[in-house]
């Protein structure tokens, strides 16, 4: 008590104001500790609120699968062949532990990254810290803390309390900021709900919008209850659209616009563009062709491995090589994707201007071939034009006699 004393006499004598808030379970602050965060509609996006949504559903799926489909290697820095003896290949390229492969827990710490923010995975070793197994990590049960120098460490929360783990022991996937795309577009992604939610409730009625029924004469409040009631009962859900008898001197008036006048059908696919924005995707890979054509619908795959995919993959390799590679095996070895099945659209460019740049002699065919993701040749190191010959013509065959 004593010290709680004097820490309030130093923060007070510093400037500091010593103030304890209480919250609500249903204030943005407590909501915010979950995951939830409200937006200016009152709607609470967390990520399973936000996968509700087929845009971000799209979007989180397409970018965490896509990364999990390329393949990845460890290869020499001066060989450009593969170490496939190094016991980090297998862990990269083909099973993280005998019931998860590489692929699936690139998707699942990639999706974890997109909904939460970070991904976390355990490395396993062996006695002699060998690399054996990597295990994913719920996001929720890990926290990321620094030492006074700047070094990070991880605490896991486990069953028998936390257990503090240094930065080579935890493979880190950070989305841009640390922050989720969900929560950064949460407002676009709470009106796109709303869309949705207005259309089922609209549909529901028939496509019937609402509207007032006017009497010649004044109606009690009982009266007016009961003439609800039964307008509900009879014109709505599956009864949308039959026909009304009206008597009494009444009449129904329209209120709402209808669909055309308030462009509902362009402001839902604003809100598809609006999430592609937040996720870096082409409008056309969340399939929203309004302005997509054969030749930008090409251009636009090609940018989704520039803008979107690029940052994930060299994130991705940094935290292998971090992780799985000791400071001197990193100087000889290296993670990449390979990523010529994504650069297919473009095979027949790439393999134009290779072509011109080695007939002029501007590179060799093992530097092209490094382009390729292939190992070099032992006769691919000379700059000489494969397409031309030098030195004497060829002797000519002697005519044979007949």
């Amino acid at each position: 008590m004593a010290f709680d004393t004097f820490k309030d006499r130093v923060k007070g004598a510093l400037g500091f104001k010593n103030e304890r808030k209480t919250f609500t379970l249903t204030a943005p602050e407590t909501l915010a500790l979950f995951g939830v965060i409200p937006s200016a509609t009152s709607l609470q996006i967390g990520p399973g609120t936000a996968m509700r949504v087929p845009a971000v559903a799209c979007a989180v799926s397409l970018i965490s699968e896509t990364i999990g489909a390329l393949p990845a290697k460890l290869f020499e820095h001066e060989t450009k062949a593969a170490a496939r003896i190094h016991p980090a290949y297998r862990l990269i390229h083909d099973e993280a532990n005998e019931w998860t492969s590489a692929a699936q827990l690139r998707t699942q710490l990639t999706l974890d990254a997109l909904t939460h923010g970070h991904g976390y995975a355990q490395v396993v070793r062996v006695g002699d810290g060998t690399p054996f197994e990597l295990h994913r990590l719920d996001p929720s049960k890990v926290q990321q803390r620094a030492e006074p120098d700047g070094e990070p460490f991880f605490l896991v929360q486990g069953e028998r309390g936390q257990v503090r783990f240094s930065h080579t022991e935890i493979l880190h996937i950070e989305a841009f900021g640390g922050v989720s795309p969900i929560t950064l577009g949460r407002e676009a992604i709470a009106l796109a709900l709303c869309f949705e939610t207005y259309m089922t409730s609209l549909f529901a009625n028939g496509g019937r919008p609402s509207g007032i029924i006017k009497s010649g004469k004044v109606l009690d409040v009982d009266a007016k209850k009961k003439l609800a009631a039964s307008w509900f009962n009879t014109h709505s859900g599956r009864n949308a659209g039959g026909t009304a008898i009206l008597d009494e001197g009444m009449d129904y008036q329209q209120l709402s616009m209808t669909l055309a006048d308030s462009q509902f059908a362009e402001n839902r696919l604003e809100q598809i563009r609006e999430i592609a924005r937040v996720f870096r995707v082409p409008p056309t890979m969340l399939f929203e062709l309004t302005r997509g054509t054969w030749s930008n619908t090409e251009e636009m795959a090609r940018q989704f491995y520039t803008v979107t995919l690029k940052p994930w993959l060299a994130a991705w390799s940094w935290a292998y090589a971090h992780v799985l590679l000791t400071s001197d095996e990193r100087r000889e070895l290296y993670v990449e994707f390979v990523t010529d099945d994504l650069l297919t659209t473009n095979a027949a460019a790439r393999a134009t201007a290779y072509g011109q740049y080695r007939s002029m002699g501007a590179m060799t065919a093992n530097e092209v071939r490094s382009g390729l993701n292939l190992p070099p040749h032992p006769e691919g190191s000379t700059l000489q034009n494969p397409y031309t010959t030098t030195g004497a013509p060829a002797a000519q065959p002697e005519d044979t006699p007949e």
